[in-house]
């Protein structure tokens, strides 16, 4: 059994949340709180729990602060911001605090459960306008990755053919129907793309793939 929290001040959108995960009977909530600190009260009660599922605005405490404090004290729990908002800086916030993926709160709920469990499987997932546009920020901004470092990235056909799947954002079971694989076999390629690229999540992967000319 998969054990969720939910962080979400709007009731309705609490409700709809509920209502698209409640078709999955692996799945379990275990906690559901109107705002960060709620949430990291609930937690230091019992934390046994895999992932949450993050809003963004929230009073009180927003969850972009909710998942740094969360992230430093229960380093285990997988976080997955869902959210309005596609905007450049919550992107780059969620990201640097620790958040494990960032989808839209629109997404369908066969695309939820996906993320929820590329995501405990060590993936990390992005809707896909959210994927174009970090992609799009990567290539407006400069990083400081030496370009020895990147001559040396070499990726095999196949691995190279997942990286550009990733680059659209799609989940790791979208990339196995796509190039006719199993989830299994896209989890290990993209594990290996991470280790080749020394990369620690999406955004440094997508960087140091566009600035080798992988991407």
């Amino acid at each position: 059994m998969i054990k969720l929290a939910l962080a979400e001040d709007n009731l309705f959108a609490l409700n709809a949340l509920k209502e698209k995960l409640s078709i999955y009977k692996d799945l379990a909530i275990i906690h559901t709180a109107r705002h960060g600190a709620e949430l990291l009260d609930l937690l230091i009660e019992n934390s046994d729990i895999n992932l949450i599922l993050m809003d963004i605005e929230m009073p009180v405490m927003n969850g972009i602060e909710a998942t740094k404090k969360i992230k430093q004290r229960f380093p285990s729990i997988k976080i997955v911001m869902i959210t309005i908002y596609d905007a450049d800086d919550y992107i780059f916030e969620a990201i640097k605090v620790g958040a494990n993926s960032y989808i839209l709160k629109e997404t369908k709920a066969e695309k939820i459960y996906e993320a929820i469990i590329d995501t405990l499987n060590g993936g990390s997932v992005m809707s896909p306008s959210i994927a174009f546009k970090t992609l799009q920020l990567l290539i407006s901004k400069t990083h400081s990755t030496p370009k020895k470092e990147l001559e040396n990235i070499a990726l095999s056909k196949r691995e190279i053919e997942i990286l550009e799947q990733i680059s659209n954002g799609y989940t790791n079971k979208h990339i196995g129907n796509n190039l006719y694989i199993s989830p299994f076999t896209v989890k290990r390629h993209v594990e290996n793309i991470y280790y080749k690229l020394q990369a620690h999540n999406r955004i440094e992967l997508l960087d140091k793939a566009r600035k080798s000319g992988l991407i």
